[in-house]
Parts: structure tokens; sequence; C-alpha cells
């Protein structure tokens, strides 16, 4: 099992920043990618970025140029770095882990962000 904690999420003005750490312990060797998803209000969990063990990345094409994800394989966690953000990017996020790059098999609990317009 693997257990992933997630911090930094909390509300911010429009064009503001936030940094979101998720930090993984337990049987950490069965991951390989790490994410990051969001879930808004009345839509469905959606993918923000995620990160793979040799650092490839993918980021949502909503948020390129805005978000940075990085991963600190000696402290186990992985970060989300969030600048210019929006009203539209507030949400519920949740950081993801496991052996492949899709389909996550390990879940944190989640961590709210709210922007105000």
């Amino acid at each position: 099992q693997v257990q992933l904690v997630e911090s930094g999420g909390g509300l911010v003005q429009t064009g503001g920043s936030l940094r979101l750490s998720c930090a993984a312990s337990g049987s950490i060797f069965s991951i390989n990618t790490m994410h990051w998803y969001r879930q808004a209000p009345g839509k469905q969990r959606e993918l923000v970025a995620r990160i793979t063990g040799g650092a490839r990345i993918k980021y949502a094409d909503s948020v390129k140029g805005r978000f940075t994800i990085s991963r600190d394989n000696a402290k186990n966690t992985v970060y989300l770095q969030m600048n210019s953000l929006e009203p539209e990017d507030t949400a519920v996020y949740y950081c993801a882990a496991g052996p492949f790059d899709y389909s996550p098999q390990y879940w944190g609990q989640g961590t709210q962000v709210t922007v105000s317009s």
C-alpha cells in the first residue's frame, strides 16, 4: 500500500500562486508515475499534470505555461507550482500515483484550491 498526503491548498486571488505538495509513504517502490488531478463542482475529475520516474511530463492544455509539476525522489514528494491562477482553477486537487502512466492506483484525500475573482 501507498499513502499520499497533500498539502498547500487554500484561498488565493486571481493571478496569485500556490504550491501543492504530496508526500508518498509505504510501498513507494511500486510507484513510477505521480499525477495531479482536480475536480471542480459539478464536473468530472480531470488530469492536471503527471510526471514519470524518468521525468517525462504531461500537462493539461488548460494549465500549460502556468503550472509546473516536479518531484523530489529523495523525499518521495511531488509538487505542483501553480501560477497565474484563475477562478476556473478552483477545484479539489488530488495527488495520485501508480506503476503506470495511466490509471493511477493510489489516491490522496485531496486539497481544496479556491481562486477568488
